[in-house]
């Protein structure tokens, strides 16, 4: 696993927040290629990973080998780690990780289709089941293709882009979506960026329910810290980091206020969350070592003993 392609991002900062040392039962919400797991099992900590790519899992048995009885994967959405931890009698536990959204290994992937630089089948499923890009692009209407890529890829011209797609179907590979967006946005060899990467992360947080599923992983992270536990969430674009950002600043209470010209309003719940770091980006070094680190963000803070929001309500 040291040598996988994958290099986890603001590693030194993740570890630098959790403070991992024996006896800690840390959440690696997004196992991948084991990177996280790995530096806090090093450090003596016990592990549970996720991941619903079944090939992330079977790659990690080889770390799940290595380290003995500390480290122990789910074949499952991290979204449901609140569940899957009560079935083996663990109620809390004393961190959190999430490194958001698509792995580079899936990236490298030809055959998985989450990217264009290589040409292969019109997939981007993380877990393999389910409706594929192909699915949803040659199924959909063009409103609801239009929706998708406005929302998710922040696409301006989404709507001549759905309508170049729909006049295209059937499309069954990376590189034939690739091509049809950039006819339709006027693509020019030497622009900075491909125009075809917005599309691209449009349909694919959409085929995985990318911030359906983070809203529902910071849920379950909150429920499942101990007091003092840290909650640390690594995102790679602005959607990523608009909800990781509103759910602290809504959990720890900030910008609430409480009129004492108003007598009998109710007060909201206590905060959950506490010491709310600022948003931590990478090194000049970091991202000259690994370019993939460039558009990351890491924001944590510490739980308190509040009940969850969740359990409160």
């Amino acid at each position: 696993m040291t040598d996988a392609p994958h290099i986890p991002v603001l590693l030194g900062e993740v570890i630098a927040a959790i403070q991992p040392r024996p006896g800690m039962t840390i959440v690696d919400a997004t196992f991948g290629a084991g990177g996280y797991s790995l530096a806090l099992l090093e450090a003596g900590a016990n592990v549970h990973a996720f991941d619903r790519d079944p090939d992330a899992i079977a790659a990690g048995q080889a770390l799940v080998a290595r380290f003995d009885g500390r480290l122990t994967l789910h074949a499952a959405r991290f979204s449901q780690m609140r569940e899957e931890l009560a079935a083996l009698g663990i109620a809390g536990v004393d961190a959190v990780v999430m490194d958001i959204g698509v792995s580079s290994m899936q990236l490298d992937q030809g055959e998985r289709g989450f990217a264009f630089m290589q040409d292969g089948p019109l997939d981007m499923r993380m877990s393999q089941a389910g409706e594929s890009a192909a699915d949803f692009l040659n199924t959909a209407d063009e409103q609801a293709i239009a929706d998708v890529i406005y929302r998710y890829g922040e696409e301006r011209q989404s709507r001549r882009v759905a309508r170049a797609i729909v006049a295209a179907r059937p499309l069954a590979t990376t590189g034939e979506l690739a091509r049809v967006v950039r006819r339709a946005l006027g693509y020019k060899p030497h622009d900075k960026k491909d125009p075809a990467t917005r599309t691209f992360q449009a349909v694919r947080i959409h085929v995985n329910d990318e911030l359906g599923e983070l809203e529902a992983g910071l849920a379950a992270a909150e429920a499942l810290l101990v007091e003092g536990g840290v909650l640390a969430v690594v995102s790679f674009h602005s959607l990523e980091d608009r909800i990781v950002k509103q759910f602290l600043k809504a959990a720890s209470g900030a910008g609430r206020a409480i009129s004492r010209h108003l007598p009998g309003e109710v007060p909201g719940p206590s905060p959950t969350f506490a010491q709310v770091s600022k948003a931590i980006r990478p090194s000049e070094a970091e991202t000259l070592r690994n370019p993939r680190a460039r558009s990351s963000t890491l924001r944590h803070a510490i739980r308190t003993g509040a009940p969850a929001r969740s359990i409160a309500a």
